[in-house]
């Protein structure tokens, strides 16, 4: 089935998606001509080619993402260091449920593709899961591991053929991406899947 994404913001590079690929990309009013039959699907601010977080072995291997039900005694941010190690060391199985729960909260910041050597069977296997791409750690890190508002590494434009891989965000133009972050996502697609969406 063919869905047509469009952010209002950038009507000009609206996409086609055709199952897993892209079909084309273009402005909106030509491939809606072109596709009457095509599913819309409207976001607001822009649509990108999204995210590259080079931190994967850090936030998937090194940092434990509590379960929603550990609210009371963990709290519902990451945790890191001496703390998340003492979680993996008293049981070893939660590696992968942390890790699904990390890859969740990478989906809800835009990212379509990782970087960094990850050594856990459990964290490559919900990685392979998710869609992920996996690339190559850039030579310059853009600073410290974190969801939001950093890393912002956009990947390569998109292309007709090409994987239908990208997100959307809340904001007006680029700018205004660097400057708020990556929190401001409302919508990620991996395989022409929408796998995240904000509420």
């Amino acid at each position: 089935m063919l869905t047509l994404h469009v952010a209002e913001r950038s009507e000009e590079a609206a996409v086609l998606v055709d199952g897993a690929a892209i079909a084309a990309v273009g402005p909106y009013e030509e491939l809606a001509a072109a596709e009457p039959r095509a599913r819309v699907r409207r976001w607001p601010g822009i649509l990108t080619p999204g995210l590259l977080n080079p931190y994967a072995p850090e936030l998937l291997e090194a940092t434990y993402h509590p379960d929603p039900r550990e609210a009371g005694t963990l709290g519902t941010e990451p945790l890191t260091g001496a703390r998340a190690r003492e979680i993996f060391r008293g049981d070893p199985a939660r590696l992968g449920a942390s890790a699904r729960r990390g890859v969740q909260r990478m989906l809800a910041h835009g990212t379509v593709a990782i970087a960094g050597e990850l050594r856990s069977p459990a964290v490559v296997d919900t990685v392979r899961r998710a869609g992920l791409a996996v690339g190559r750690r850039p030579d310059r890190l853009p600073g410290p591991a974190a969801l939001s508002p950093v890393p912002l590494i956009l990947l390569p434009r998109l292309v007709p053929g090409g994987p239908a891989r990208f997100a959307v965000f809340d904001v007006a133009d680029r700018a205004e991406l660097v400057r708020r972050g990556a929190g401001t996502c409302v919508a990620t697609v991996i395989g022409g899947r929408l796998v995240y969406r904000a509420r």
